[in-house]
């Protein structure tokens, strides 16, 4: 076991309401960093105390603007410079990951740059929840502690008692998170077989598994302009589910998202706090779930050099 070194905890500005509940699970409190702007914008970040020897942790997604992803990389550079003995970036949801290949032509792989940027700001760990592909770990060459929400919603649908449950993955992308979700609440499975006649555009085109009669609960990892999951919620109803329930870790809820979500035939659609959801972006059907406690354990476990692993048992 490592020698443990004095934490602190530190957050950007994407949601500072996030970091502030992880610092109250852990009985601690945000160190202080002051975050501002020039004139022109231009970021400035500076961090009012002292961190020299300390285990740094930066609380900080990086959903756009792109700003986010700056301030981010604008504190690790301070931590360094700082002294700090060891810089974690705790990014609940990972920006850029969506480019993980270059599948035409001249194009960016975002997720693969971001992970470098990172590194040589001076990252000596990643903490990230639900990465929207699995294989950006991959583009780390520092330790990556990825993190799942599915403890928190699968305490939430528990203890909501649901019979007859049929977990359902609107893609193909989403079949292992569904598959492992439906294995521990003890559900069958079905798939939404979809293709998209453009980006952000989604079309179901037939349904594999049986939801006639049953909780249909959607699964996925991301809710972004909404199109996947309201037409896959008709096309439940379509197929007989008497009662429909979405589930998604990250709720980016872009342009009418809120508005097709509300429109379509959802019980209730639950995300987590990894993102900040504005008043104007929630509709009465979301339900949002605290990912803030599952931070901290984390967070905690990987400064005391404890086992991260073990806080999602088979």
């Amino acid at each position: 076991m490592g020698v443990t070194h004095e934490l602190r905890l530190l957050s950007g500005g994407a949601n500072p309401a996030l970091a502030a509940e992880i610092a109250e699970h852990m009985q601690t409190r945000l160190a202080d960093v002051e975050l501002r702007r020039f004139a022109d914008g231009e970021i400035f970040v500076k961090i009012n105390e002292n961190i020299r020897g300390r285990d740094v942790f930066i609380v900080q997604s990086t959903n756009p603007p792109a700003e986010n992803l700056m301030e981010l990389l604008l504190l690790i550079d301070a931590a360094r410079r700082a002294s700090a003995h060891r810089i974690a970036a705790v990014v609940p949801y990972f920006g850029y990951a969506r480019a993980d290949r270059k599948d035409q032509p001249r194009v960016a792989i975002s997720s693969k740059l971001v992970a470098n940027m990172l590194t040589q700001a001076g990252t000596d760990r990643l903490i990230t929840i639900d990465l929207h592909s699995h294989q950006v770990q991959g583009f780390f060459d520092i330790p990556l502690d990825h993190l799942y929400a599915s403890p928190v919603f699968l305490n939430y649908f528990r203890a909501k008692g649901l019979k007859d449950v049929a977990v359902v993955a609107p893609d193909v992308g989403a079949a292992k998170m569904a598959r492992g979700f439906a294995r521990r609440l003890d559900a069958t499975m079905a798939l939404i077989d979809k293709r998209r006649p453009e980006a952000n555009e989604a079309e179901v085109v037939h349904l594999v598994g049986d939801v006639g009669g049953k909780t249909a609960i959607l699964i996925d990892d991301m809710i972004d302009t909404a199109g996947t999951f309201a037409s896959a919620a008709h096309a439940l109803k379509k197929n007989g589910a008497v009662r429909i329930f979405g589930c998604a870790t990250h709720a980016l809820l872009s342009r009418d998202a809120s508005e097709r979500l509300q429109s379509a035939p959802f019980e209730e659609v639950c995300v987590t706090d990894t993102l900040h959801v504005p008043e104007e972006r929630r509709f009465p059907q979301l339900k949002v779930l605290s990912i803030g406690e599952l931070l901290a354990k984390a967070i905690t476990y990987n400064h005391e050099y404890q086992s991260v692993s073990s806080l999602f048992p088979d």
